[in-house]
């Protein structure tokens, strides 16, 4: 019984201390050409981003971007909307990143985080993990992705009151 009281706990914290930042911290990742940049100069100052930390062995990750990719553009049409896609992929496996997305259309940036410190910045253990910023101000979060939820990121933009 103790153990469950103990096991609460660290996962109601958890669960608090994930969710209580509120803004995107100011880290420097790199670009695909390997170009260094500003985490809050990547995001959408005047809209939304979706930043989605993944990696080449993340075959959920892989496959919530296809999606995302699929949709992009429609959603574009309607909000201002940016999509990031921050590669885990450490020093071993960032040589997988750019022969991956040579193979996929994907329309949006990559930026490499290869030393893992943005990843910790915001807290994430476990990929996919996707997150939806009005600004620099972190709105919604997902851990995990199914097919079709998807349509909830876009459903958390549209329903977001400025």
């Amino acid at each position: 019984m103790l153990k469950k009281i103990i096991f609460s706990c660290l996962l109601y914290l958890f669960a608090y201390s994930s969710s209580s930042q509120k803004f995107i911290p100011n880290l420097e990742l790199k670009t695909l050409n390997y170009e260094s940049i500003k985490s809050v100069e990547a995001i959408n100052q005047d809209g939304f981003t979706i930043i989605s930390f993944w990696a080449t062995w993340c075959i959920p990750c892989i496959n919530e971007l296809d999606a995302i990719n699929d949709v992009i553009s429609e959603w574009k049409k309607k909000k201002d909307i940016t999509v990031l896609a921050i590669s885990t992929d450490d020093s071993r496996s960032k040589k997988r990143v750019r022969p991956l997305i040579n193979g996929k259309d994907w329309i949006f940036d990559i930026i490499f985080d290869t030393n893992q410190e943005f990843k910790r910045a915001m807290g994430i253990v476990g990929i996919p993990h996707t997150i939806i910023t009005y600004k620099s101000e972190i709105i919604h979060r997902r851990i995990g992705y199914t097919p079709g939820e998807e349509e909830d990121l876009f459903k958390v933009i549209s329903n977001y009151k400025k």
